[in-house]
């Protein structure tokens, strides 16, 4: 049976300990990256609940705006006869359109949209194609 001296086991020792210490290196950066990780993904979250709330404020706005367009129209156009019979026509749809826009925001506009394309798959699968043709000739030239 071989002997152990103390000189043989400093090496051994030292070789522990560092084991040690880069263990404890490793779980503290693990966990600093951790916390990182966390921290930036509660303020991606919170920067696009502040996106989404600042575009339905814009939506709102549009819509206010299109009503706004509407009432300009029927002020400022034709009363009598058939220009009369097409402005108030477009002065309705306006209207109707931007309480759509300020009452439904964008929120509700695209459940509308996923609601339309459900009820309707092929025509929206053939107008998807369309305007992705459209796109890619555009681009193209």
């Amino acid at each position: 049976m071989q002997q152990t001296t103390k000189k043989d086991q400093t090496p051994n020792k030292d070789v522990q300990q560092f084991t040690d210490k880069a263990k404890d290196v490793a779980h503290t950066a693990a966990e600093s990256t951790r916390d990182a990780a966390s921290h930036a993904g509660q303020a991606i979250s919170g920067t696009a609940t502040a996106v989404g709330r600042k575009a339905e404020e814009w939506t709102a706005s549009a819509g206010e705006k299109v009503e706004s367009l509407a009432d300009t129209v029927r002020e400022k156009g034709p009363d009598k006869g058939v220009l009369g019979s097409a402005n108030r026509a477009v002065a309705d749809t306006l209207e109707k359109t931007g309480e759509y826009l300020h009452d439904k925001n964008l929120s509700g506009m695209m459940d509308d949209m996923t609601e339309l394309i459900k009820r309707n798959p092929i025509p929206a699968l053939v107008f998807g194609l369309g305007v992705g043709f459209l796109l890619g000739r555009a681009l193209r030239s």
